[in-house]
């Protein structure tokens, strides 16, 4: 009777792990959705409206640096915020700090929407813009959960780069949506109606999904026999500096290796939008459809990255998208001028690319020191690889042209490959010591 109910019971605790899995992974995705359909969100409202209604008193170009001056400072936020949420977590538990930072980041997005003009209020609109936008990288860096690190964790040996991208969709499904909205707004509004008010239901939007996504963390959270989340207690926070003495390299690596994802990101979304808005006299639904479209073909190129990850080996295939994104950079100045191709080519390498970017070095830290130096490496990969690439690549190719804007996204590439052959030396020397 034993040797019968063993098995049994082996079974239905397999089933109840793929439930607790299947959880996970629909909680972990509307978390992603929400962060980049918000991130989305402000990324275009910073092309279309704000330089013409917190930066009005500069020529268009100005008013347009100007606005993604202010894009970073969310970005140069998060590392604090994610610190001072720690402390903040032995107070009030996980779910209090969730609930905590998702409401800053809820409130001062939807305050960005009621934000008044320059015309209005002066120099204080864009202070205010900056000060909200300030508290949603409080928010972002605060909401930091490590629910992608159990997923990552308990996926099976086979099938680590399929449960690897599955994180990543919520970057195209988030742009889908947002774009979705813009390209509404911007083809069904008259231009005054869209800058009058049109712009500013986006930004509601996103704190309605933000509420959403914040119940579904709380719901798993709270799941009563949740086998998968006891094991947060193994990802809970360690000291700072500590983690530092021991993982810091590791920091470094994982900090550098997503920087052609990140790169093409903006190379393929924000930039291209700022150029032409400023370029020519198109209708701007008619970029907002471009992105959409480009949206929907990264979708299928994220899930083939995990196929081909589990396959050939994530290494392998960052290396080779890595180096096909180099080659693109080359043909930035051509391929701009026929839209279509540009958005088809550029959209697939930013799928197969962003799919495995960020989960090739959280397994490296130590069980201790994993939720810490991953939260530091994720927010250091922002700063350096996302926070001042609008700034950036709109700053070198009107100055210098565009060819200089596709040696920027060449650096992206550089960087990613010189990590990866980093990090394969350091194993071998690791291995060779052993």
């Amino acid at each position: 009777m034993t040797n019968v109910a063993n098995p049994e019971g082996h079974a239905e605790n397999g089933k109840k792990t793929k439930l607790e899995i299947d959880e996970l992974i629909i909680t972990v995705i509307m978390a992603r959705v929400t962060d980049y359909f918000g991130f989305f969100v402000y990324a275009f409202a910073s092309v279309l409206v704000f330089p013409r209604i917190f930066f009005s008193n500069h020529d268009p170009a100005t008013a347009m640096l100007l606005s993604f001056a202010v894009f970073p400072v969310a970005f140069l936020a998060r590392p604090f915020a994610s610190q001072a949420f720690k402390l903040l977590e032995r107070q009030v538990g996980r779910s209090g700090k969730i609930t905590i930072a998702l409401f800053i980041l809820g409130g001062s997005t939807m305050a960005i929407g009621l934000l008044p003009t320059y015309q209005t209020a002066g120099i204080l609109a864009p202070a205010l813009l900056v000060l909200f936008r300030i508290g949603q990288g409080i928010g972002l860096g605060g909401s930091w959960d490590g629910m992608t690190l159990l997923l990552q964790t308990h996926a099976p040996d086979r099938s680590k780069g399929w449960y690897a991208m599955i994180p990543q969709l919520g970057a195209p499904l988030g742009l889908c949506v947002a774009a979705a909205i813009f390209y509404v707004m911007t083809g069904f509004l008259t231009e005054e109606e869209f800058i009058t008010f049109g712009w500013r239901w986006p930004f509601f939007a996103v704190l309605a999904v933000n509420i959403v996504s914040l119940f579904a963390r709380l719901q798993l959270i709270h799941s009563e026999g949740h086998e998968i989340l006891k094991e947060e207690a193994q990802l809970k926070s360690s000291l700072f500096f500590e983690m530092l003495s021991v993982h810091w390299k590791d920091v470094l690596l994982a900090t550098f290796l997503p920087l052609a994802s990140y790169a093409i990101l903006h190379m393929v979304t924000v930039f291209p939008l700022a150029y032409e808005y400023l370029r020519t006299d198109e209708p701007t639904s008619d970029f907002m459809l471009l992105l959409l479209l480009g949206g929907v073909i990264s979708i299928p190129a994220v899930v083939i990255s995990g196929l081909l990850s589990d396959r050939f080996g994530r290494r392998r295939m960052l290396a080779i998208v890595s180096v096909l994104i180099g080659v693109f950079s080359f043909m930035v100045t051509t391929l701009l001028t026929n839209g279509v191709t540009y958005v088809l080519i550029g959209y697939v390498l930013l799928g197969l690319s962003y799919g495995q970017a960020s989960a090739i070095l959280p397994n490296r830290f130590q069980q201790k020191y994993r939720y810490t130096g991953a939260a530091l490496a994720t927010n250091l990969s922002w700063i350096f690889g996302a926070a001042f690439a609008p700034l950036v690549a709109l700053g070198l190719s009107l100055s210098f042209g565009l060819t200089f804007a596709g040696l920027y996204l060449l650096s992206g590439a550089l960087v990613t490959l010189l990590a990866l052959a980093l990090l394969t030396y350091r194993e071998r020397r690791q291995a060779e010591r052993s």
